[in-house]
């Protein structure tokens, strides 16, 4: 018998070994080809280019059928056991490893949560999984539910009432709206009238475009509105030297007193229950160690943020 070379390794099929521990496991190669779902002639045929590579045979006579020689039973005890744990192998969950990982993450941010949420999660994850990338998009609570059923966002942060039973959340931030102002052009104290607060002039985020906002909607009364816009982002900027008044919910306002501490916050004047920013994500991502990940990292930056407030 002669000594297989390491080239001759390299080029058998390792398909032939499962065949052979098929053929082995029915008893007959008739029934090992009903087991593997091919013809009795390719089992043969498997089996004889397996006694061409090894140089042995791996069937001989016995009877009116086969059996296998003693070299391919010994083969077959050897090898059963690496291919049942390649087979568990390639049936077992792909293990997450973030310092690894190049998976992207599609992150859905209402636009006062990017400022504040997204520079801390990027330098989280360049310290604890440097090859991880996000793709994000802008969200509100009348698109959310649909990137997110659809998969254009796997994970998001925005303020929203109530989500189906396919959407999981879990909060973020909780508080009340109070107002920011600029003292030295608006006359607020701490604690403003509704008479007062009407009495100013205000901007507002409106998704719709128009001059209405969540006071108008929720409460039902009309503000002196000077200007709408779409986003938060630049609320801070316009307020800052203004004689305008801005409805935001406190996290957010925290965030811009610490970036421009000469403005000032008061209480909003009208009673609500407490809101703020949720984390939500399909169900069916709920196993998936990646989100799983990037939703660790910001409930613990949310975490911080509420502390810092």
């Amino acid at each position: 018998m002669r000594v297989m070379t390491v080239v001759h390794a390299r080029d058998l099929d390792l398909n032939l070994l499962r065949v052979l521990v098929a053929v082995a496991d029915a008893g007959s190669v008739t029934k090992a080809a009903a087991r593997l779902y091919v013809t009795q002639s390719a089992v043969s045929a498997a089996l004889a280019r397996l006694a061409d590579a090894l140089d042995t045979p791996m069937l001989v006579r016995h009877g009116r059928g086969a059996i296998l020689t003693n070299r391919a039973a010994r083969l077959v005890a050897e090898v059963r056991p690496l291919l049942d744990a390649m087979l568990q192998a390639s049936l077992a969950p792909a293990r997450f490893d973030a310092r690894t990982s190049e998976r992207i993450v599609r992150l859905g941010l209402a636009d006062f949560a990017d400022q504040w949420l997204l520079p801390r999660l990027l330098r989280r994850l360049a310290r604890d999984a440097p090859r991880m990338r996000l793709v994000c998009t802008p969200v509100q609570f009348r698109t959310v539910l649909d990137a997110l059923a659809t998969r254009r966002v796997e994970v998001a942060a925005t303020v929203i009432d109530q989500v189906p039973p396919s959407i999981l959340r879990t909060p973020l931030v909780r508080g009340r709206f109070v107002c920011l102002f600029d003292p030295r052009h608006v006359g607020f104290g701490p604690k403003p009238t509704k008479r007062a607060y009407l009495a100013e002039e205000h901007v507002i985020v409106s998704f719709n475009g128009d001059l209405r906002g969540t006071v108008e909607d929720r409460f039902g009364v009309e503000r002196r509105v000077r200007c709408s816009v779409a986003s938060f982002g630049a609320i801070g900027a316009i307020v800052d030297g203004s004689a305008l008044v801005a409805t935001l919910p406190e996290g957010f306002v925290a965030h811009i007193l610490r970036q421009r501490p000469h403005l000032r916050s008061a209480k909003f004047p009208f009673p609500h229950p407490p809101g703020g920013l949720d984390l939500l994500w399909p169900a069916a991502l709920d196993e998936d160690e990646a989100c799983a990940f990037v939703r660790a990292a910001i409930v613990d930056i949310a975490k911080q943020e509420r502390s810092a407030s």
